[in-house]
């Protein structure tokens, strides 16, 4: 057997870095997981609760490829309710995951060939997943003077005398935490609409924001794609279930993709994901774990010497500058796992060009985890 050109990818090095960490642990090492943007919270107790209803009917099959009803219906909902929007459940794709929901929304929107710009740093499976399809990726370099967010300016920087056919960005953003401001995401909406180039919009983080509020890019039009998940705000990865907002004339084309690739969603997570709307008070709870969390590192770790680290906006990642210490974060993060025990993703898994300066660390654990990574780091570091 040979493997195909396009299996190719580069790994997703933060789940390496995953079970560099668990094989350590294995091996009576007590590690500090840092390294996957998981939430250390467990999953609602109203989601387990409707779960556990539906496996006591006995019956789990297949769904709708699209979704079940009660869930389509309970997200549109959900953006009459936070956003003013009004999206018809007609619209609405529930996907295995937010990773299922951009592999439709590639397929659907680009052939092999498209050029695909992406911001970076940034989550690097879009990159990957793009390449795997046989798609031109075009990285667009974000700094501090944005925000480390994109801009139309420099959107059409990076496309130069070819045009994009697609955009991918995220608000708030992974690695970086940080958010876009409403008037930034409604002007790259008009952007995209004006030089016709498709607009995928990540806000898997949404409802994880910790000044403010956040803004969906359909506040501004229905000609944009959105993806969602149950994954970090729900405390709910395992079940592996997300959703996509689309425009009308990319439902069908997305339910035809996802019939044949998947069938469906997982049954017993469409019907429990449900509930999750309804649990907002211990999700709540959670959130504040996350600002506490937050609130720590940015005491703490100046004080062993990363005090360069980009805006924490909402998400639950802190980006680090570790330039101080190191030029290679690849070899630092080894290090840092193998004398430390503290587990964080390297840099170049976000962005290939600049990433050997930082490292990322999630904060979604428990306050007592954040804490003795802050000791731990500090008696390596000093």
């Amino acid at each position: 057997m040979i493997p195909s050109k396009r299996s190719a990818v580069a790994p997703f090095i933060a789940m390496d870095v995953l079970s560099q960490a668990n094989r350590l642990e294995r091996e009576g090492r007590a590690i500090v997981h840092m390294e996957v943007g998981e939430p250390g919270a467990p999953t609602p107790a109203l989601v387990r609760a409707a779960a556990a209803a539906a496996l006591a009917e006995g019956r789990i099959g297949y769904t709708e490829a699209l979704g079940i009803p009660d869930l389509r219906a309970r997200i549109a909902r959900h953006y009459g309710e936070r956003y003013g929007v009004d999206v018809p459940a007609s619209r609405i794709a529930v996907t295995p995951g937010s990773s299922g929901g951009f592999n439709l929304a590639f397929l659907a929107l680009f052939d092999p060939g498209d050029r695909v710009g992406l911001p970076t740093p940034g989550y690097p499976a879009y990159r990957n997943i793009l390449a795997a399809l046989g798609l031109e990726v075009v990285e667009i370099p974000t700094g501090p003077a944005d925000r480390w967010q994109p801009t139309p300016a420099t959107v059409a920087a990076a496309a130069g005398d070819k045009p994009l056919k697609g955009l991918v960005v995220a608000s708030p953003a992974n690695p970086s935490g940080t958010m876009m401001t409403r008037d930034a995401i409604e002007a790259l909406v008009r952007h995209c609409r004006a030089e016709k180039i498709a607009l995928v919009m990540d806000e898997i983080y949404h409802g994880l924001v910790y000044e403010g509020r956040e803004t969906s890019a359909l506040e501004f039009g229905d000609d944009v794609v959105v993806v969602n998940s149950f994954s970090k705000y729900y405390c709910m990865t395992g079940w592996r279930i997300g959703w996509m907002v689309l425009p009308e004339v990319l439902v069908r084309p997305v339910e035809r993709i996802a019939q044949n690739l998947f069938i469906s969603a997982p049954a017993l997570s469409q019907r429990a994901a449900v509930a999750a709307f309804d649990a907002t008070e211990e999700l709540e709870r959670v959130k504040a774990g996350y600002a506490a969390n937050r609130a720590l590192l940015a005491e703490r770790l100046p004080a062993i010497g990363l005090d360069r680290f980009l805006p924490m906006d909402g998400a639950f990642y802190l980006y680090a500058d570790v330039t101080r210490f190191t030029n290679d974060s690849v070899d630092f993060a080894r290090r840092m796992l193998l004398e430390a025990g503290v587990a964080a993703t390297p840099g170049p898994d976000f962005d290939t060009a600049r990433g050997n300066a930082f490292v990322r660390f999630s904060f979604a654990g428990t306050n007592a985890a954040v804490a003795e990574a802050c000791d731990r780091l500090g008696q390596w570091l000093g």
